[in-house]
């Protein structure tokens, strides 16, 4: 592909799967897509990532284990898988220091345990941050029994990244069981992801987080899952009452950033842009479930001025994660 800039690219939401822990994952969760699990498999020394990086004007991908990761094992499992998957991904990204960095897989059923291996996959591993996907069995994120991940992460200084995971059972049967069959994605990408993770975000919020942990960091992906497009609405109806110590709009402008992953959208951009800033967000393809060319075709053609292309292409990656 011939780009049209020079600008280097950095990628933040590209993702991966470990064999031991992808093997647990159900068959909602393991993608049948033709294709995708031999990329997810790739490291960077196999057929795949780099070349298609290389074809697509990549310069550098943050990778990422793919959802559930370990948000739905009993504590002990998720331990032992998400440190051997973390010692896996250190590997791949010690091999090509100049086109990987990592985020860790958390063993969040173990919330205490998590926060260690987030330190140690940090001091030790130089990982960037972490992602956590979905709810962890069935739980939201915001349950204060994850707060020590999050205390954690603001001593380390390092982002948590929100990524979807597949629908609370409960949520699928009554929202989605009609169509689903003919409709598969309904579930996923096409509306159940945005939903839950969206509420993920928003219950953070609420919760008093970020009260507590001022300088925590969060980042969403797929555009800010549609929360920039409600923003508005959402602080002003939760005003009405006026039960919170600062406004929604404040505390979520303050503590989140979002990426472009498998959001290709100029309207959505330049909402997000509106509502929260340049600087709050950041390129991504969301590989391999979402191609590397479309996401770089339309970030250097999009219409925003070449300041802002940079800072989306590169600048912001920099600077929230250091790199």
């Amino acid at each position: 592909m011939q780009r049209k800039t020079k600008t280097p690219i950095i990628a933040i939401e590209e993702h991966y799967w470990d064999p031991d822990i992808s093997k647990h994952f159900s068959a909602a969760e393991g993608s049948k897509a033709p294709g995708i699990q031999p990329r997810l498999h790739d490291f960077g020394d196999g057929e795949y990532r780099l070349r298609e990086m290389d074809e697509a004007g990549i310069d550098f991908q943050v990778l990422s284990h793919g959802a559930p990761s370990t948000q739905k094992f009993d504590p002990e499992t998720a331990v032992a898988l998400a440190r051997a998957a973390n010692d896996k991904l250190a590997r791949a990204v010690r091999a090509h220091p100049d086109r990987f960095a990592a985020f860790a897989a958390l063993p969040t059923p173990d919330p205490k345990r998590a926060a260690d291996e987030l330190a140690r996959c940090v001091k030790e591993l130089g990982f960037k941050g972490a992602m956590i996907h979905g709810l962890t069995n069935q739980v939201f994120h915001d349950d204060k029994r994850f707060w020590p991940i999050y205390a954690r992460a603001q001593e380390l200084d390092v982002p948590i990244y929100l990524h979807p995971g597949y629908p609370h059972p409960a949520v699928v049967e009554a929202y989605f069981k009609d169509y689903i069959q003919e409709f598969p994605m309904l579930a996923r990408p096409a509306w159940g992801y945005t939903m839950e993770t969206a509420t993920i975000a928003i219950r953070m919020v609420l919760s008093g987080v970020f009260d507590e942990y001022p300088k925590l960091r969060m980042v969403l992906g797929h555009m800010g899952e549609s929360i920039p497009f409600s923003l508005w609405r959402i602080d002003q109806s939760l005003a009405r009452q006026n039960q919170m110590k600062r406004r929604f709009r404040e505390i979520f402008c303050e503590h989140f950033w979002i990426t472009t992953s498998g959001n290709f959208s100029t309207p959505a951009l330049i909402c997000s842009m509106l509502e929260m800033g340049v600087d709050r967000i950041l390129f991504s393809v969301d590989w391999p479930f979402v191609p590397n060319e479309p996401g770089v075709e339309w970030i250097e053609s999009a219409p925003i001025s070449e300041e802002d292309r940079v800072k989306l292409m590169n600048g912001n990656a920099k600077k929230l994660l250091k790199l």
